[in-house]
């Protein structure tokens, strides 16, 4: 009997975590999991003559996703997510690099101005972009009243407005992760490495490189997840012009009604943008990840 109650008290014992994990896993499970799923199960079916979803499963959705234009839009989404993650890097690293090693006490003050512009509604942001980029905007008049261009310039509606957009919106996410890792950084080994003889590029590739790549990661699970998936930038300042993944998700889903085809299009992202978490995190993301989260 004795031995029965010691058996039931370790199995409780073990059991103990389950009412501090069980909402956290019903939460997950109804709005990630199923959603996901029932997506995936969407993404299988196909789309009658009248418009009807067919319940016939059928891989022609994921198919016709390497074909013609269909094609072109998910490898420029690819190449935008991919363009706007090498640039907010080239931007992020030296500035969370220099607020985190130059910044003193204003370092928080730093870092608030660097977060603050995402406080305001995104929507707000991108039309102010809009405005500042367009035809009659503030870069063209300040052109044409300095004499530097006889005629406007064409920027909004342009692959490079959508680009500028997107870096504009997401580059705090990379600035976040890559000053939480330089701040990690311990500064005896910057001076052990300059005392050795190292030269700054030196340093920066032997030292800080490598021990910041946490960061990096991190940045990079943040900004390319997002931007891949972005619909509203090449909405606003790409016009009919560029097309991206997202937008042709939200083409299927409203305008069309295909379910079918806009959930091939969106668990084929998903699917990237999984593969790109599970890199970054198995790179050595995951530690920069909890501590910014």
């Amino acid at each position: 009997m004795a031995g029965l109650r010691q058996r039931v008290a370790r199995l409780l014992m073990k059991q103990a975590h389950l009412p501090y994990v069980g909402p956290v896993a019903l939460w997950t499970f109804l709005f990630v999991i199923a959603p996901l799923g029932i997506i995936l199960y969407f993404s299988l079916l196909s789309v009658g003559p009248l418009g009807q979803i067919v319940p016939s499963l059928t891989l022609r959705n994921y198919l016709g996703l390497f074909e013609g234009a269909y094609a072109v839009i998910l490898l420029r989404s690819l190449a935008f997510a991919f363009g706007t993650n090498v640039i907010c890097l080239l931007i992020g690293f030296p500035l969370a690099y220099w607020i985190a090693r130059c910044g003193g006490r204003w370092k928080t003050t730093l870092i608030f101005l660097v977060i603050i512009p995402s406080w305001t509604c995104y929507l707000i942001r991108l039309y102010a972009l809009k405005t500042i980029i367009g035809h009659t905007g503030l870069i063209n008049s300040i052109l044409l009243s300095s004499n530097l261009i006889s005629s406007p310039i064409d920027i909004l509606y342009t692959p490079f407005a959508v680009m500028l957009g997107i870096v504009y919106s997401w580059l705090p996410f990379m600035v976040l992760p890559i000053y939480a890792a330089v701040e990690s950084l311990d500064a005896t080994l910057l001076e052990a490495s300059e005392d050795l003889g190292a030269t700054p590029f030196q340093r920066l590739i032997t030292v800080t490189l490598p021990l910041t790549k946490g960061g990096i990661f991190a940045g990079t699970i943040f900004v390319f997840i997002i931007a891949l998936g972005e619909w509203l930038v090449p909405l606003l300042l790409g016009g009919a012009k560029v097309m991206m993944a997202g937008n042709l998700v939200e083409h299927y889903f409203i305008r069309v009604g295909n379910i079918p085809a806009g959930s091939a299009i969106a668990a084929t992202i998903t699917a990237i943008a999984l593969l790109v978490v599970y890199l970054g995190i198995k790179l050595g993301g995951q530690e920069v990840l909890e501590r910014v989260t």
